[in-house]
Formats: structure tokens, sequence, C-alpha cells
């Protein structure tokens, strides 16, 4: 079986409108970061607070005011690479960190999952950071951003493919791989959908993909980035403060 998307006229105008209403300072430093690559840091510390930022924003309340934005605009940022590779335990290092800092939330399999994947960076010998350095030297197409995002989600544990992307988006690596969230399927249902689905479906990685790709194909026929529909979609959403600018949940 094969679905074939096809969009109207219409539906361009109306993506490009809403774009255009919902354009603030957020969208336009998405636009910066994500289509002309300003501002981008890739060094291991700035991998490791965008990982945990992943992490923390599936399960902790992301408000303006919230103890997770508070500790995100933390600097310096506490659980550097210095500061791990002296810990003894670094489960219980970053536990202490988050209840110190009011994160009480699945404060047990969250510092698991830190744990892990810092061992995963540094036993590979950081292999992910030469990576994203690559990608962010040369254009990736569709089909690169999704292999990396797909890889990152099988070797990150605690993510699945909202999160991978979610990290290369903040990052400011992708244009074309988004994060699809409860957000997002709100948007997509007002807009005509013409698929019912709820995030629980998200968790296949083959409908993610099928989604992701009617979105994909809607932005290219409106000339749009999806990282910057995903950034109007936020703004639609959120009342968004600049020292958030930055980040992406």
């Amino acid at each position: 079986m094969e679905i074939i998307w096809e969009f109207s006229e219409s539906d361009i105008k109306r993506v490009v409108s809403f774009v255009n209403v919902n354009k603030n300072f957020f969208v336009e430093n998405r636009i910066s970061r994500n289509i002309y690559g300003k501002d981008i840091h890739l060094d291991k510390d700035e991998i490791l607070k965008t990982m945990l930022m992943c992490l923390l924003t599936s399960h902790q309340n992301s408000g303006p005011d919230s103890n997770l934005n508070v500790f995100l605009r933390n600097k310096p940022f506490l659980l550097t690479d210095k500061f791990l590779s002296e810990e003894y335990d670094i489960e219980d290092a970053v536990r202490e960190v988050l209840i110190s800092n009011g994160l009480k939330r699945y404060f047990n399999k969250l510092p698991n999952y830190f744990n892990f994947n810092y061992f995963y960076l540094v036993q590979s010998s950081w292999e992910l950071k030469n990576e994203l350095e690559d990608c962010f030297r040369k254009d990736l197409t569709k089909s690169e951003e999704r292999a990396l995002a797909d890889k990152i989600d099988q070797n990150f544990k605690g993510f699945g493919s909202k999160q991978a992307r979610n990290f290369l988006q903040s990052l400011g690596l992708t244009k074309y791989e988004i994060p699809i969230d409860a957000r997002t399927i709100t948007w997509l249902n007002n807009f005509g959908f013409p698929i019912s689905f709820t995030p629980i479906a998200l968790q296949d990685k083959a409908f993610y993909h099928f989604v992701s790709d009617a979105i994909q194909l809607l932005c290219e026929k409106a000339d749009i980035y999806p990282c910057v529909l995903d950034a109007a979609i936020f703004s639609s959403n959120e009342t968004i403060d600049r020292s958030r600018a930055n980040l992406v949940f």
C-alpha cells in the first residue's frame, strides 16, 4: 500500500501565513542557527547539556518559570565533562544535582540514562562529537539528517525519535527532521491532517518517518524549512522570553 501526499494551493498559503503570523525572535533565532549556522557550539559540554535537556524535557514541567528552565539557564553548566570525569559515581552525582535544583521527577531513571549516555560518548572517544562537527561543515540532505537522528535514537538511552531530533535541532544541525510531539499533533489536526493519531503512535519509528515525510513535503511546497515551521508552532503555543530562545521543548 502506498499513500501519496497531495497539498492544495490553499494548504500552502495557510502554512506560509501561519509562519509569518508567528514569526518572532524565537523563529528568527531558529532561522539564524539552523539555516545559516550562526552561534553554533559543539564542544563536549554543549553536547552534554543538550543531551540532558532532551532527557529532562520529556518528564519535567518546562514552563517559563519552572525549575527546569532555571536549571538550564544556570551558568556555568554544572555537569561538565571535566566535572564528570573526576566523579567516581556519576549517576549519584547527577541525581544530587537534579534533586538540589528541584528536578525530582524520575530522579532515578534520568541519572541512569545520563550515566549510560555519557559512558557511551567516552568509550567511543567522543565519536559523535566528530560526527556532529562534520555535519556542521556540510549541508546534510533529508536522508542524511534522518539517518543521523535514527542513530542517536538507537544509541542514547532514554531517547526516542522525538528526543533524537530535539537534540540535533537544539544544536542547530538540522533543517528537515523535527521533534514531533503533542503540540505538533494538535497543529496538524487543526490544519486538517487526514490521519488522526496520538503521541503513542509516534513511538513506532516507521510511523514517525511517515508523518515527518508529510510535514517535509508540505514545507517543501511552501518553500519553508520544517525546523522553521516547528519554531512557529512552538511560538504559537508559548510565551517565550529571550533567555529561552535557544531552548527547544
